[in-house]
């Protein structure tokens, strides 16, 4: 595949020690532009692999497409040398360890740097550095919570967890932006880089009009602010089917909700008159909506809306979208084989070039499936391939 294909990484080799989620979504980042991702497991593998018993749970699934997999004790000498032995062919190596654990194996920054000046080398931590927290487990809802961003979630009445893993996929996706930054400076002539990436800061970052309302104004936002500010909202109609929408600050969007729902007297309620006073009201606001929404099915208000040019959608589900004709026709996703697990369904890199993004090259691999194939391309005899294989010393 060519790069004009889209895969403009074509040629990086990529070595991910990750586990769980932060090093393979960044590595999955990677791959899916065209880079030729090792995923290196230790003998019992990425611990996602068993998250739902087995050993390719629907979970290491979803962040470990287009890899290839070897693996290697590295806490034998026989498995750091041949670890050694694939970093003098990588350009970018990343890890989710807990601060320390490369250098007690021998494996720290300054030992490969010094053994290959140009590599890329990226540690996703999950406190930031110096934190009392540090050297803690660190799992999304940890990065959420001291970043701020679950307070900005939770019901204060009732605080419980909800919806996808958001800080670990932002700290893998913060760690692909610094090592592409660190690779196209190395490209310029500079040298590889130690780039660093923690949950906390990547998930502040993603919410900085959060901060920019506390420190310019003194607001502290809450689970409904941001939703109060930009109008947005969620019915259930009387179907049971649910629709959003987000009006932003323009007028007309106000007015144009008011035709569609037939409500003319909202417009003269003191309480809604501006939107600064809708802002205020928000709570009152919402249910009245709530309570006109229920009236009629949900198509009557998708056509309602659309003919009044109100921005709006119908809550899709997951399992709603994979059967969608237009995800189906946009190419949202691909069907992969994998010769021992059969098919995979996997979602399409969302970033397109000249209008173009290749399938996926591979399915997620089984533990160890390409051992023997990376070692023999690091040069490796195929005796001390067999030894590392079979757990000898080599």
């Amino acid at each position: 595949m060519s790069a004009a294909g889209g895969d403009v990484l074509q040629g990086v080799r990529v070595l991910e020690l990750g586990n769980f989620i932060t090093g393979p979504y960044a590595g999955m980042l990677l791959a899916d532009l065209g880079a030729d991702v090792i995923k290196v497991e230790r003998p019992e593998g990425d611990p996602f692999r068993a998250f739902r018993d087995g050993q390719y749970s629907p979970n290491f699934v979803a962040f470990n497409r287009n890899k290839r997999s070897v693996r290697l004790d590295l806490g034998s000498a026989a498995g750091r040398d041949a670890l050694l032995r694939l970093i003098d062919t990588a350009d970018v190596l990343i890890e989710n360890f807990r601060p320390g654990v490369m250098e007690k194996m021998g494996l720290g920054w300054e030992t490969l740097h010094a053994r290959r000046p140009s590599l890329v080398y990226c540690a996703i931590g999950g406190f930031l550095p110096g934190s009392r927290y540090e050297g803690q487990p660190a799992f999304d809802t940890i990065g959420q919570a001291l970043s701020g961003m679950l307070d900005t979630f939770l019901d204060p009445d009732r605080p419980q967890v909800r919806g996808p893993t958001i800080s670990d996929q932002l700290a893998g996706m913060y760690a692909c932006y610094g090592i592409l930054g660190a690779l196209y400076a190395r490209q310029a002539g500079g040298p590889g880089r130690r780039v660093d990436v923690n949950m906390i800061e990547a998930s502040m970052s993603f919410m900085p009009d959060f901060f920019a309302s506390h420190t310019r104004e003194g607001t502290r936002m809450n689970s409904t602010t941001r939703a109060s500010y930009s109008h947005s909202f969620a019915f259930e109609c009387a179907d049971g089917a649910r629709i959003g929408l987000q009006l932003s600050s323009p007028g007309k969007f106000w007015e144009g909700l008011l035709r569609a729902l037939e409500m003319p007297e909202l417009r003269d309620d003191p309480r809604f008159a501006s939107r600064s006073a809708r802002i205020a009201n928000f709570d009152a606001l919402s249910e009245i909506l709530r309570e006109r929404f229920r009236t009629r099915p949900r198509g009557h208000w998708l056509d309602a809306l659309r003919a009044a040019d109100v921005p709006h959608a119908p809550v899709l589900t997951v399992p709603e979208i994979v059967d969608d004709p237009e995800f189906r026709a946009a190419g949202s996703f691909h069907d992969l084989h994998h010769p021992a697990m059969g098919a995979v369904r996997a979602l399409s890199r969302p970033v397109r070039y000249d209008g173009e993004r290749p399938p996926s090259r591979y399915a997620p691999p089984m533990l160890g499936e390409h051992t023997a194939e990376i070692l023999a391309e690091c040069g490796l005899p195929p005796a001390q391939i067999a030894a590392l294989e079979n757990g000898r010393p080599g």
